[in-house]
């Protein structure tokens, strides 16, 4: 049984790290969250420790290491501005990291993050669980033994409605969350490379609060992506049948469904993680290059490869 560790335990996706470290056998002896809502432990959890103060999180974990008590691993699932600083933390403390995604927001981040891999001697896993789907992983299989001539083509949109909350949080904030691009589409672009290769071209057509548009291509694929958090975008039958959530991947004009198995998910993160095969730095690099450049780049207003929801 390992032991564990948690920051941001009244956030989003914190539930499903508890549920995963429970659905492993292994317990939680700390968390921390500076909101005290955190109810959701006694589901799980119902004895770890649990501080709203970060210096006091860490004494306490100081304390633990002093009557050999090891943490083993500390999840991490702050405000995505604050992962790195909470990665290192982990580190320095002989823990392993499993931090949310988006990893880092900065390409060099990832850089200094591998150089306190080896200073440390410990590891830093991410969670990225489209890599996990079913059909995801059937899709990678297929397109990797499919010889064709030409790059598929890819029509990639998830509308998510988020309300008026979302730009009063952090996630309003660019600086914090990196845009709609890092927090709702980085697990969209590695699945993308993850699938389809190297990234050899990235323009952006739309860059707004609530929007962004673009266009990536990849080694074996021509792709147009669109995201929202605006449900006014989100097309009519959806909205008649009452849904706030609209995700669709075309390739070559087939529809991928891959819209349910996402619950269990994070489950098989931490098994694979605990095995030894979860996914690193390297892994994650590729989605945090793509989603920087689409933060950077030049809007291209004439483009021809828009996705169809700009035209």
């Amino acid at each position: 049984m390992k032991n564990f560790a948690l920051l941001g335990a009244a956030g989003y996706i914190a539930p499903r790290h508890l549920k995963a470290i429970k659905d492993t056998d292994n317990q939680l002896i700390a968390a921390l969250d500076r909101f005290d809502s955190v109810g959701i432990l006694d589901r799980y959890f119902p004895n770890a420790d649990f501080f709203t103060e970060f210096e006091r999180f860490d004494r306490h974990i100081e304390k633990l290491k002093r009557n050999n008590i090891t943490l083993d691993y500390l999840s991490i699932c702050t405000p995505n501005y604050l992962h790195d600083s909470h990665i290192r933390m982990a580190l320095r403390r002989g823990a392993d990291a499993i931090c949310e995604k988006p990893l880092v927001l900065n390409p060099w981040n990832v850089d200094a993050l591998e150089a306190i891999e080896l200073e440390t001697g410990n590891q830093i896993y991410t969670i990225l669980q489209l890599r996990l789907h079913p059909s995801i992983i059937a899709l990678k299989n297929k397109i990797d033994t499919q010889v064709v001539n030409q790059k598929y083509e890819v029509d990639l949109s998830y509308i998510t409605s988020r309300g008026n909350w979302y730009h009063i949080s952090w996630k309003g904030d660019k600086s914090k969350s990196g845009g709609i691009a890092s927090n709702i589409g980085i697990h969209f672009y590695d699945m993308l490379g993850w699938i389809f290769g190297k990234v050899q071209e990235v323009q952006v057509h739309l860059r707004e609060e609530r929007r962004a548009s673009g266009y990536i291509e990849f080694e074996k694929a021509r792709v147009r992506w669109f995201l929202s958090i605006d449900e006014n975008d989100l097309p009519n039958d959806i909205k008649t049948k009452g849904q706030r959530t609209f995700r669709s991947i075309n390739i070559n004009e087939t529809e991928i469904e891959f819209s349910d198995g996402f619950t269990e998910l994070h489950t098989e993160s931490y098994k694979n993680i605990l095995d030894g095969n979860g996914f690193g730095l390297a892994d994650a690099r590729p989605s945090v290059e793509i989603a920087h450049a689409i933060r950077n780049s030049e809007i291209i207003s004439n483009s021809n490869l828009k996705h169809k929801f700009l035209l």
